[in-house]
């Protein structure tokens, strides 16, 4: 096994081939998202187990302790209880010697009762917060443009004939300038949508880190009218529909629909497999902070995904109950 400190120099031929073995990788678990977090100053580290796994550790100081996230990883063979045994027991080691109160990990499994009583079998338990999409819908981007269209609900599908009809538009780049003018955008969509949006750093940082990567798509009328903005991040086979924001005029045009049409049509002549629309409320709970957008998202016509909830691997008892209570209020507050 190698222990390395840093991803940013892997070549992309190393993480090709990483996804290449693990096909559900995105990028959560890439050297670019290395990158990103070292330019945030957050310390990174990356386990590489030769053929038997790769696992990107970010280490979190927190006011309520210091704690690991582990994204959408590790990416390991599940059903090989060695291996699985192996990378939790260095996971365990690296959390104790960086003196974290515990690891949050949220596998690239889906939500089963074996997958479940697997993450109880390595004593973890589920979290009270999540970490990425846990919900969310996953468009198959290797069927032919027709069918794609087709696989859209009756309603969604003339929402983006209407947008084409009117006139609207849909560009895309990655200048600081739009990461600018969307992080302005997104900050008032946030305000009336309530939910709390990433900071200009962190924005600033998935340019820098991503590049071509991290596009910012704009929907705009005829007249050039700003509707609807997305952040779309492409890794591996998958591309993201990580952010979003929205002016008024949403509100009345379908800028949105055109926005994530024009982007699958984009992943696919890239050559990307799927589109993963990241987050929406889980079933039954009206009140989630995701229900607004649920109906947008599951429209498009994809699978609705359920993966299984971040779970924490405990390593100072005391600290982890004190951490919990914080957390449980904090998930209450923002209806989580």
């Amino acid at each position: 096994m190698n222990n390395k400190q840093s991803l940013a120099n892997t070549s992309s031929n190393n993480w090709e081939n990483i996804v290449k073995s693990y096909p559900e990788a995105n990028f959560l678990q890439s050297p670019n998202y290395v990158k990103m977090n070292e330019l945030l100053g957050n310390k990174t580290i990356v386990l590489d187990f030769e053929k038997n796994g790769h696992t990107l550790m970010i280490v979190r100081n927190a006011k309520r302790g210091r704690y690991i996230e582990i994204p959408c990883g590790p990416l390991i063979d599940w059903k090989d209880k060695s291996i699985v045994e192996e990378v939790f027991g260095k996971i365990r080691e690296t959390a104790k010697k960086e003196k974290c109160v515990f690891v949050r990990i949220r596998p690239q499994l889906i939500q089963t009762p074996d997958n479940k009583r697997l993450m109880s079998s390595l004593g973890l338990v589920e979290s009270p917060m999540h970490l990425a999409a846990e919900h969310t819908v996953m468009i198959d981007l290797t069927i032919p443009e027709e069918a794609l269209l087709a696989n859209m609900r009756r309603q969604t599908r003339y929402e983006v004939r209407r947008a084409e009809k009117q006139g609207i538009k849909v560009t895309c780049n990655n200048s600081e300038e739009l990461f600018r003018e969307f992080h302005q955008v997104q900050a008032e969509t946030a305000k009336r949508q309530g939910f709390v949006p990433p900071s200009l750093k962190v924005l600033l940082a998935e340019r820098e880190a991503f590049h071509e990567n991290a596009m910012i798509y704009v929907a705009t009328t005829a007249e050039g009218e700003k509707i609807a903005y997305g952040l779309i991040i492409k890794e591996g086979e998958e591309g993201d529909y990580y952010e979003a924001a929205s002016t008024m005029l949403n509100r009345k045009l379908p800028g949105a629909y055109a926005l994530i049409w024009q982007a699958m049509k984009d992943l696919k002549a890239a050559g990307y497999k799927r589109f993963n629309l990241w987050g929406i409320a889980p079933a039954g709970q009206p009140n989630h902070r995701y229900a607004g957008v649920t109906t947008f998202k599951t429209g498009f016509g994809g699978e609705v995904v359920e993966y299984i909830p971040a779970h924490d691997l405990v390593i100072s008892k005391i600290g982890y109950l004190k951490d919990l209570v914080v957390e449980k209020a904090r998930k209450k507050r923002r209806h989580l």
